[in-house]
């Protein structure tokens, strides 16, 4: 609207104005343009001669605004007789190339613009043969066409284009474009599309090789900024891998628009299964809101979870209501050591809990008498016979270690550094339990288990000669309703609502304070005590240390008021003791760039290498074995990162669809060191659908930083002529009177009418 007034006024469009210079272009010879001035001069002297016999009240004030009034006028007259030109570098026609970038990827499917699909633009108006804007441009330019979505081509026929890219690089498309018409007179590139730059590469080097040439981009904007009604599955924090049987509670942020206040459930779905579900209300006011979701993996392998909100009514985009998660579901054994200073019943109910739990072992080492051991669920009749280990290799053979009521000084200081570098170094799960031999009551203040805790260990008297006791009844905070461990009930409402039920337990340990990067997920009130710290948990290095201060979490299960079939306590501690191993590296770990990639799109593969003490090894063999969905097996070497100790390196390109494995091997002269197993499925990315809505903000970062300029189809008309006048390649000079705008002569009668009214209401004709 504003360029339609402003060329209405003015003859021509605010962005020619920008390209040109103004400039006077008098035809007049000098004496006569002398003569003309001086006259101008003289009437207009003699105007402000006649005001001075105006007597008025306001006499002074009158003069000045009549002789004002006409001085402006007689100013627009010579200003006109001066004639003014706008000096313009025009492309001299057909010499000069133009490069047109025409997004080829499935976001320009989305039908939201004129209610059509996005691509109708690019056929209705760059048709070689009856497209407006394309036969405007090559009227004054050679144009090459090229289109570009995850690669980019040359385009020699409008029907080529299938909108049907999975991916958008826009970046590479402007560095192709520029080197294949280098050395020529190049005016611009036009760039068409929705803005979905879906590759993560930053654009900056290409604009700054764009800048350093002087080639302005003009980009087109095809789309809508925002979607009236849509709802999208944003992102989904699930983990990579996790035991069988795990209960996850997997956070998914939906953003939505036109769908305030609607509730819509989020379904998991396992190879068709619905395995969770979750209802969940769009917030009025917000455009995202994050749901917890409950998801039970009962079967093992590499599974596909599907995340999926059903469409709405009215939904722009449809494909974006879906994401699919790689998770690895583990059917192995893990290994916790549980030690104990003393017999006591917490201990024969945690076994109980985890008794039919076929993913943990927890191997217990309960101190009877000085120097004798109870050894329960071991390996072997040697496994823990000389007591608690005292070499790092046995100790970090675990993935978890449970210290319950015993007391430091039953460990030696190298010990007690194990311990606190099987957290940090090892990446292992320490849980310590309450019991009076446990933190500050059992003499850790000060050891370098301390450091690692997530809670305040004040110094205590010697062991017995603490009194503290405390009867509780435990609650979850806040913020970790959502969290695994608390949820004991079958969706967070009935967990809530369970733990308010659940009988009181003791502590004799006082836990007040957390440390600083500490999280709090359950808290206890009792008599004088509020918010006792009940389950803390920190990370520390490689690790996590949790800390549980109660000492008969039995309770919940042999209170009178709990019943017989009741599986509260069982399932508290099976999550507890699965989160206390979640994560816990092995000594060959690998991490893949993506878990999804396009066929015939490289991978990249990182390994970390360590010994069974958990040192760095930069001398291994490592070979990755990667298994197509058809059997092939290629064998790629991985190179060792001078950069990083124990780090190794490789890509390889997963070249059929499907789901590929890719087993790491580890070893140092003829030692095994360990394997690992990840997997990467090979499919067409669906990342066009989601964030389609069209992005102004690049687009116009794009121009803006190489000198041209961001149009949208409404305003696309003038396209043609901005980039005729860039002054890039070939040109021409051309000048454009500006004194016959009809601004002048509405200003030159607004200035005369402006007079006459003030003279006639100030009573003076």
């Amino acid at each position: 609207m504003f360029e339609r007034v402003f060329e209405l006024l003015f003859k021509y469009r605010p962005n020619v104005f920008a390209q040109g210079d103004v400039a006077f272009e008098s035809a007049w010879p000098l004496s006569l343009l002398s003569l003309a001035v001086l006259l101008a001069v003289g009437g207009a002297a003699a105007a402000v001669a006649t005001y001075r016999v105006v007597r008025t009240k306001d006499a002074w004030r009158d003069r000045l605004v009549l002789a004002g009034l006409r001085l402006a006028a007689v100013a627009v007259i010579l200003a006109c007789l001066l004639r003014p030109v706008l000096v313009l570098k025009a492309a001299v026609p057909q010499q000069n190339f133009l490069a047109v970038l025409l997004d080829d990827s499935r976001s320009m499917q989305i039908a939201d613009y004129q209610s059509q699909p996005r691509a109708n633009f690019v056929r209705q108006q760059l048709d070689e043969q009856s497209g407006p804007l394309f036969r405007a441009l090559a009227d004054r330019f050679v144009v090459r066409t090229f289109r570009f979505s995850r690669s980019t081509d040359r385009l020699t026929d409008s029907e080529d284009l299938g909108f049907d890219g999975t991916e958008t690089h826009l970046g590479q498309g402007l560095r192709r474009v520029t080197e294949e018409l280098a050395g020529l007179p190049l005016a611009g590139v036009v760039v068409v599309s929705d803005g979905a730059d879906t590759s993560g590469a930053s654009l900056d080097e290409s604009l700054r090789a764009l800048r350093a040439q002087s080639v302005p981009v003009f980009a087109v904007g095809v789309g809508r900024e925002t979607f009236d009604r849509d709802i999208q599955v944003g992102r989904v924090d699930a983990p990579r891998k996790v035991l069988k049987g795990t209960s996850l509670v997997v956070d998914v942020t939906l953003t939505h628009s036109g769908l305030e206040g609607t509730t819509v459930p989020i379904h998991v779905e396992d190879d068709g299964r619905i395995v969770g579900s979750q209802d969940v209300t769009l917030t009025p006011g917000s455009r995202s809101v994050t749901a917890r979701v409950r998801v039970e993996t009962s079967q093992p392998g590499t599974r596909v979870f599907r995340f999926r909100v059903p469409v709405q009514p009215g939904e722009r985009v449809e494909q974006n209501n879906v994401r699919d998660v790689l998770i690895d579901v583990q059917d192995r054994r893990e290994k916790i050591l549980y030690f104990d200073g003393q017999p006591r019943f917490e201990v024969k109910f945690i076994r109980r809990a985890v008794a039919d739990d076929q993913n943990l072992q927890v191997a217990v080492l309960q101190r009877t008498a000085e120097n004798k051991y109870l050894r329960l669920d071991v390996d072997n009749a040697e496994h823990l016979a000389a007591g608690f280990p005292k070499s790092r290799e046995e100790l970090f053979s675990y993935r978890g270690l449970i210290l319950g009521s015993v007391e430091a000084s039953a460990f030696s200081p190298e010990q007690l550094r194990m311990i606190a570098d099987f957290v940090g170094v090892r990446g292992g799960g320490l849980l310590m339990v309450g019991g009076r031999r446990a933190f500050a009551e059992g003499g850790y203040a000060g050891t370098p288990v301390d450091e690692v805790l997530p809670v305040v260990l004040d110094a205590k008297p010697a062991e017995g000669d603490s009194t503290f006791f405390a009867e509780l009844l435990v609650h979850p905070t806040r913020t970790s309703l959502g969290h695994a461990v608390t949820q004991i009930g079958k969706d967070e409402k009935d967990s809530e609502d369970r733990w308010k039920t659940l009988p009181a337990v003791t502590t004799v340990n006082d836990l007040r304070r957390a440390k600083p990067g500490a999280t709090i997920l359950l808290t206890g009130t009792g008599g004088a005590r509020q918010d006792a710290i009940v389950l803390a948990h920190q990370r520390f290095g490689r690790g996590k240390a949790i800390a549980l201060g109660i000492q008969d979490s039995w309770s919940w299960q042999m209170d009178a008021s709990i019943s017989v079939d009741d599986m509260t306590h069982e399932t508290f501690w099976r999550r507890l003791l699965r989160w206390l191993v979640d994560g816990v590296p092995d000594g060959v770990e690998m991490t893949l760039s993506t878990d999804h990639a396009e066929p015939g799109e490289p991978a990249r593969l990182t390994a970390r290498v360590v010994d069974n003490t958990f040192v760095e090894v930069n001398d291994a063999r490592v070979m990755a074995h990667v298994t197509s969905p058809s059997g092939q097996v290629v064998d790629v070497p991985m190179v060792w990162n001078v950069k990083r100790s124990g780090e190794y390196q490789a890509s390889f390109t997963a070249a059929e669809p499907g789901l590929h494995d890719v087993r790491v091997e580890a070893a140092r002269a003829t030692t095994a060191l360990g394997e690992t197993v990840s997997h990467l499925r090979a499919a067409p990315s669906d990342a066009e659908y989601f964030d389609g809505a069209m992005r102004r903000p690049l687009l116009q970062r794009v121009a803006a930083e190489t000198g041209g300029r961001f149009y949208t189809p409404e305003t696309v008309k003038g396209l043609a002529e901005d980039v005729n006048y860039t002054g890039r390649g070939v040109t021409v000079v051309e000048q454009r009177d500006l004194w016959d705008m009809p601004i002048v002569l509405l200003l030159l009668v607004g200035l005369i009418s402006s007079e006459w009214t003030y003279r006639r209401a100030r009573g003076l004709v």
